[in-house]
């Protein structure tokens, strides 16, 4: 059955395949299925190849590309630093489900960066914004303006909270170890 503007839908019901339409507001792409996140009015725009589903309900905020948001380093490998996301900034509601973005290393801030682990270390607390959603766990995340990146950060030592020690580097007031990270100019030390 062929969804059109104006049904009611439901999270998790199908609304087109990826080959007919770009997923927007309120949906997401699930191995080529597009998807509803919230329940809401559908609205296809057949000119511009896009599908949203605009919230009929007081629900909670959902992720869309450009969105800001508040999440904490779950690991860091290779190329890729995980963020477990708690909010959207600005805010105030909680995010509907469990969201898991991940920053590559060429996102991480403007220039080169040979180590993932120079911009962030587990436990890190990040402000970064979203460039692309795949599906829930398939969420890209950028940090590279002056007003993303690290807000918060413990020692790796001691896990105290470190102070601003420059402008890419951090320092533990009580065991004095000095780490580098992509700090924001907002960082709370």
């Amino acid at each position: 059955m062929k969804v059109k503007s104006g049904d009611m839908v439901f999270p998790g019901d199908f609304l087109a395949v990826s080959e007919e339409v770009l997923p927007s507001e309120g949906t997401y792409d699930e191995d080529g299925k597009i998807k509803s996140l919230v329940v809401g009015e559908v609205s296809r725009d057949d000119r511009n190849k896009s599908i949203k589903v605009i919230s009929k309900l007081n629900t909670p905020p959902t992720l869309k590309r450009g969105s800001r948001v508040i999440g904490e380093v779950i690991d860091v490998r290779g190329q890729r630093a995980l963020v477990r996301i708690h909010s959207i900034k600005g805010n105030r509601r909680a995010l509907a489900t469990y969201f898991v973005g991940g920053v590559h290393v060429s996102q991480a801030r403007k220039g080169y960066l040979s180590k993932l682990t120079d911009a962030f270390r587990i436990g890190d607390i990040v402000e970064a914004r979203v460039t692309k959603i795949m599906d829930l766990d398939g969420i890209d995340l950028q940090t590279s303006g002056r007003d993303l990146g690290v807000i918060k950060a413990m020692c790796t030592r001691c896990r105290h909270f470190m102070e601003v020690n420059g402008r890419d580097e951090v320092r533990c007031p009580n065991c004095e170890n000095r780490e580098k990270r992509k700090l924001s100019v907002n960082y709370e030390g």
